[in-house]
């Protein structure tokens, strides 16, 4: 089996294969596990409490087992994740070029769109202001706020999380340019469409930019202190994405400065920020600890599950695969 290939089922056909699943169910999705994986030999554990024995004798592994313990594993044809991000798993020699990763892209676009949406309206009515006033007891005014019907907002990163995010402010009233690595046509719920490359003739239109791009080479601190100030200094900045698209220390310039209004951050650079960071400090920054993108949303979880358990189907038959993982991105194919 090569990587992203498509299991033809011909060795070991005869032989039970092992399935091993890392996730805290209840007792409906464990069933539709089962159900996918009949004729197989299932067992769930999870991360903190499997051994690594059982790690090495699996054939296929859903969930997202402790790297290091897979070894390039010459028994695992089949990593499916139950995250979008893949990052400890692509790296050279962790698995064994026969075995096919999988991930979850698609599970978690409303939840994390839903954040970075509300992000967006707590900043632009100033909510998170009124919340340091309430725990100061003072009864002030903050001023002015803004909306997003008749706003430009940026989306850059037009996936499944991006183009949900893309839906929400339309339907809002914004009007929404979208930017992605590749052309394509452009959806209904965009206005315009760039490309990443364009994305400095992008941002100083926009009143709102929310970055949800993905950890790669071309996208490590995309977001200079150049780029900030060609934003408005009214603009608001919000990362769902990764926490390397900016680095702290730019982050905390521009905010600190003024450059632009203020930030919403579910990311950061390190993780978690460490406590003497000065990005705490900033009155114009709301910080939420990478929870978006969790389980904190029960459909979430059902998400995962039907794209496991309609993977682990396909495998065991031998037919097509969903959310192959492209091992020079580490995303979806």
């Amino acid at each position: 089996m090569k990587k992203g290939g498509v299991p033809a089922g011909e060795q070991g056909r005869d032989k039970m294969k092992k399935i091993l699943v890392l996730m805290e169910l209840n007792a409906a999705q464990r069933k539709k596990l089962e159900a996918a994986g009949a004729g197989a030999e299932l067992s769930f554990s999870r991360p903190d409490r499997v051994s690594e024995e059982e790690i090495q004798a699996a054939n296929v592994i859903i969930g997202l087992p402790r790297a290091e313990m897979i070894k390039a594993s010459e028994n695992l044809e089949l990593l499916q994740l139950e995250s979008a991000g893949t990052d400890a798993y692509i790296v050279p020699g962790m698995l064994n070029e026969k075995t096919i990763l999988t991930n979850a892209t698609g599970a978690y676009s409303q939840a994390v769109a839903e954040h970075a949406f509300a992000l967006t309206l707590m900043l632009q009515k100033k909510l998170h202001l009124y919340r340091d006033e309430q725990r100061a007891a003072h009864w002030r005014d903050r001023g002015m706020v803004s909306s997003l019907r008749g706003s430009v907002v940026a989306v850059v990163g037009l996936g499944d999380i991006g183009s949900y995010y893309a839906r929400l402010v339309k339907n809002m009233g914004a009007y929404v340019i979208g930017v992605k690595r590749r052309p394509s046509a452009c959806p209904e719920y965009v206005d315009e469409l760039m490309l990443t490359e364009q994305l400095d003739a992008v941002l100083p239109r926009a009143d709102v930019i929310m970055s949800v791009l993905p950890n790669t080479a071309a996208t490590r601190y995309i977001y200079t202190v150049g780029s900030f100030r060609l934003m408005k200094d009214s603009a608001i900045f919000i990362n769902c994405g990764r926490g390397n698209a900016v680095s702290a220390s730019t982050l905390y310039e521009v905010l600190s400065q003024g450059l632009i209004a203020a930030a919403g951050i579910d990311v950061s650079e390190t993780e978690p920020l460490p406590e003497d960071s000065p990005l705490w400090g900033l009155e114009n920054l709301v910080i939420t600890p990478h929870v978006s993108g969790s389980h904190h949303l029960p459909e979430t979880v059902d998400r995962i599950v039907d794209i496991c358990a309609g993977n682990l189907c396909s495998f065991l038959r031998g037919e097509k695969l969903i959310n192959l993982v492209d091992f020079s991105t580490g995303y979806r194919k």
